[in-house]
């Protein structure tokens, strides 16, 4: 099912979270979505970048101007991408989870956004994976939905995605701040020119095959 927006199915919703494997993930793929709904309660945890120096601070930042908490985790996110554990990535997701229940968890797609960020990759397989298992309990996971077409293009929300939200320009105009001025990427770089306006989730009511 398509909609336009995300009113209806966040209107029950006072405690949710987004697992990311980055900061900016949260604002880029899904900061309209916690803009437009304050009242929802927002924890972000990422799951990358605790030592960086640069990026934690703007992280913290970040969460401020989102109206969320949240914190951090140090999972290798060197330049070699090499895979990690699956136990371990879950692992890490539960200690930094400050509950074993969220009315709702909002995480990246297990195909990622663009091709291709195994972290990405890896994340949404380990929320999945403690989804399935119990070891964390939600009503609903939503897993970003956007696609580059094997790098042809920027990432672009998925049309036949489960949920559009269409962002005021407002809104967008908020979120791309974030991107911009908190964590300082340049007007040309790939997350100022990729910033939707429009964002996208596949919403799932219980455990999904992988």
């Amino acid at each position: 099912m398509r909609v336009n927006g995300s009113k209806e199915r966040t209107s029950n919703y006072n405690s949710c979270a987004v697992i990311v494997a980055h900061p900016d993930d949260e604002t880029l793929w899904a900061g309209g979505t916690i803009l437009m709904h304050p009242e929802a309660g927002w924890t972000v945890v990422t799951l990358c970048r605790k030592n960086d120096e640069d990026r934690a601070p703007r992280f913290y930042q970040a969460l401020a101007e989102l109206g969320a908490t949240g914190t951090m985790g140090d999972i290798d996110d060197g330049p070699e991408q090499e895979p990690l554990d699956g136990n371990m990535v879950q692992s890490k997701i539960v200690s930094l989870l400050p509950s074993d229940f969220f009315d709702l968890i909002v995480t990246h797609s297990v195909k990622g956004e663009y091709t291709r960020h195994l972290r990405h990759e890896e994340t949404a397989r380990a929320v999945l994976d403690l989804w399935k298992t119990g070891k964390i309990r939600t009503n609903q996971v939503w897993c970003f939905a956007y696609e580059d077409k094997g790098g042809r293009c920027l990432p672009q929300p998925i049309p036949d995605a489960h949920l559009h939200v269409e962002l005021s320009e407002e809104i967008w105009r908020k979120k791309k701040k974030i991107i911009t001025e908190i964590y300082g990427f340049g007007k040309d770089s790939f997350e100022a020119k990729t910033t939707p306006k429009q964002e996208a989730f596949w919403c799932f009511d219980g455990p999904v095959k992988q």
